[in-house]
């Protein structure tokens, strides 16, 4: 009998020779689509989560858990003219790619970090020219295809470069020069095209948000999806635009919409699908969005399913309806072949804002499971049978002030999580924290810069530490094991073949865990704080381990005790370290942690109408200089700057733009 079974395999074999290479041929896949999504290629990381799947697993196992110890910097690059690094680096053929402040791209030798070229797309220069507020100085990652290097500016350009030589192939627009759209986001390379959102949605009145695909070789627009739809006077572009006009009301499109998709974008070679995760509504207040009772607002802070060919929508999984509490779905998408009840499902897997973590049929957008990974006191559960969070009585603060968890942090950000084929593990960072929010729709252009909403902080935290790291199993819906942490914001994740989970932390350390077990196995200090994820490849017979170090993103701003971890601007040095079980290489030490102590003018008078004026001008300036002008290290302290208190200089630089570049 088992010769027969044999002899039948060899005869299909030789009927359908077709290998999982062709069969994607066969629907049209690129050679270049299956050279990024092949696991096996440990030489190169290609893609933002180093293949298509966003798994940022490696099977690498060179360095594992039984001599991950022996682990030391093998290379390092300083950056002096850096501030905040966030973004993921790639290796092509042995050259490793990376974004710095003001979308600076450089291209060094992966095994010993000499600069191959750099290119700076002058973003001071640019947002002078277009009269638009400077905001964030940093971008998470960079996108290959073909040959080129594709990276986005704040200002909204997308922009591609040889990936040889550096120089400029094309560059397009992608946001208007009026909007008040911004990207900090990885463009999405993938069948032939390239695809990028932009972020803005808390900037109002902020205009609809879009994603656009463009063609790798020339930049030509190939085709456009809106989030939210416009003024039904208008017309509608498509049947998508029209659905999701019924789920709001009132006039939302004189507000905008909002629902940018400003992180979070996968491709699915295999179903030939492309997944976006979109943000948050504007204003935050769904009842002044769609008054008087609010409604679901598609296609707000949901997953949505495109045809990457032609951007048509084919279908939404939206993960918060009535959202008001900026719990985007802009976070990665990561697919994995499940086992769910003895069945194996394409799915994808999120772990968005709102503190549910999903697991959906990636096919056609069917909700698997969807369980709490933190606290939640906004929804108890999410209905089965509906997909909709049962929102708790009072979350909307209607009727007062309310105690929200998570709060509008979230409990998980764009800090990139991994998952594991080996294990089934996913490896998240998460955060605990509450706040204090309020419904308010009397007085919106003067409340919270018109979001209709706010928060405020409260002593009473859902626990004693504000952040762990988390190994979730997807399929049961719990923490196979958790590490508590004592700073918040900490870095994402990268887990490997040898057992290892890889994470840096906004104290500074940069630690490796057993994958199995949490076990703390290996840890390094940076002496300053990590908010980028880690990487690994392997070229001539030795597997690295690459990190950016420099403390960024949004809660780096400085408020929120950020500022207390004494990450001064200029006054530590940011980083590319690159380590080995070989390395030898002497990382000078870090200035030790300075806060800033506020200078005093004893006899400055106050003068109270100004003041309110500048209050909500400071609005254009928080997201580098801090809330309340409590810097994190991305910016001076204007509490501390001398220059600060010479009016020639200060409006030399914020009028004249003196420090533009």
């Amino acid at each position: 009998m088992k010769t027969k079974v044999i002899l039948s395999l060899v005869i299909l074999s030789g009927i359908c020779s077709c290998s999982p290479e062709d069969e994607s041929n066969a629907k049209g896949i690129p050679a270049e689509d299956l050279r990024i999504d092949e696991m096996s290629n440990t030489s190169e990381w290609l893609a933002y989560g180093r293949t298509h799947s966003e798994q940022r697993f490696s099977p690498l196992t060179d360095i594992n858990a039984s001599n991950v110890s022996e682990l030391s910097p093998d290379w390092y690059m300083d950056l002096p003219n850096d501030v905040a690094l966030v973004s993921t680096p790639l290796v092509i053929d042995r050259t490793l790619y990376f974004t710095g402040t003001m979308n600076v791209v450089r291209a060094v030798d992966a095994t010993n970090g000499s600069l191959i070229w750099d290119y700076d797309p002058k973003v001071g220069d640019a947002l002078q020219k277009k009269r638009r507020p400077f905001g964030w100085t940093h971008s998470r990652g960079l996108s290959y295809y073909e040959g080129k290097i594709f990276t986005a500016t704040w200002d909204g350009r997308l922009l591609a470069l040889d990936a040889q030589s550096g120089a400029k192939v094309w560059e397009v627009e992608t946001v208007s020069d009026t909007s008040g759209f911004n990207i900090t986001g990885v463009p999405k390379a993938f069948k032939g095209k390239v695809l990028i959102g932009n972020g803005g949605a808390d900037a109002g009145p902020a205009p609809r948000g879009y994603v656009t695909a463009y063609d790798a070789d020339t930049g030509a627009e190939s085709w456009r999806f809106w989030i939210v739809p416009g003024n039904p006077a208008d017309g509608f572009e498509n049947a998508a635009m029209e659905m999701a006009a019924k789920t709001w009301s009132g006039e939302w499109w004189k507000q905008g919409g909002g629902g940018n998709a400003w992180h979070g974008i996968t491709y699915d070679p295999a179903l030939d699908q492309l997944y976006i995760g979109t943000g948050n509504g504007y204003p935050w207040n769904r009842y002044v969005r769609s008054p008087p009772d609010g409604s679901d607002n598609l296609f707000l802070c949901s997953i949505v399913a495109l045809d990457p060919d032609t951007g048509d929508y084919l279908w939404h999984y939206q993960t918060t309806p009535g959202e008001m509490w900026d719990y985007n779905s802009t976070m990665d998408i990561v697919l994995a072949d499940l086992d769910v009840n003895g069945e194996t499902v394409k799915a994808l897997m999120q772990a968005p804002k709102n503190g549910f973590f999903y697991v959906i049929n990636r096919e056609n957008g069917e909700l698997i499971s969807a369980e709490p990974y933190a606290e939640t006191s906004w929804a108890s559960h999410v209905d089965m049978a509906t997909g909709k969070p049962a929102e708790t009585p009072g979350a909307d603060g209607k009727n007062g002030p309310v105690y929200l968890t998570p709060g509008t942090w979230g409990a998980h950000t764009w800090h990139a999580m991994s998952y594991n084929p080996q294990t089934g593990l996913v490896y998240l960072p998460t955060l605990h924290h509450a706040e204090l929010f309020t419904n308010r729709v009397d007085d919106l252009a003067a409340y919270s810069g018109g979001l209709g909403a706010g928060v405020s902080h409260i002593d009473l935290q859902p626990r004693e530490y504000p952040a762990s790291l988390q190994a979730w199993d997807p399929i049961t819906q719990e923490a196979q094991w958790s590490i508590p942490q004592e700073t918040f914001w900490n870095a994402g994740t990268l887990t490997t073949g040898g057992h290892l989970v890889f994470q840096g932390r906004t104290d500074g350390i940069f630690a490796a865990y057993h994958a199995d077990r949490g076990d703390l196995l290996w840890e390094w200090d940076a002496g300053l704080g990590i908010s980028a994820p880690p990487i690994t490849y392997k070229i001539d017979g030795k597997q690295y381990l690459a990190l950016l170090v420099g403390f960024g993103g949004g809660w780096a701003r400085g408020g929120w005790e950020a500022h207390q971890l004494g990450w001064t601007y200029q006054r530590h040095m940011r980083r590319l370290v690159v380590f080995s079980l070989e390395g030898a290489a002497d990382v000078p030490d870090q200035p030790v942690p300075l806060v800033p102590k506020p200078l005093v003018m004893e006899d400055f008078q106050i003068d109270e109408a100004l003041a309110r004026i500048g209050e909500n001008k400071y609005w254009s300036c928080f997201n580098c200089h801090g809330n309340d002008m409590f810097a994190g290290g991305m910016s001076p302290d204007l509490r501390a700057s001398v220059m600060a208190q010479n009016k020639q200089a200060f409006t030399s630089v914020v009028r004249d733009g003196l420090l533009a570049s």
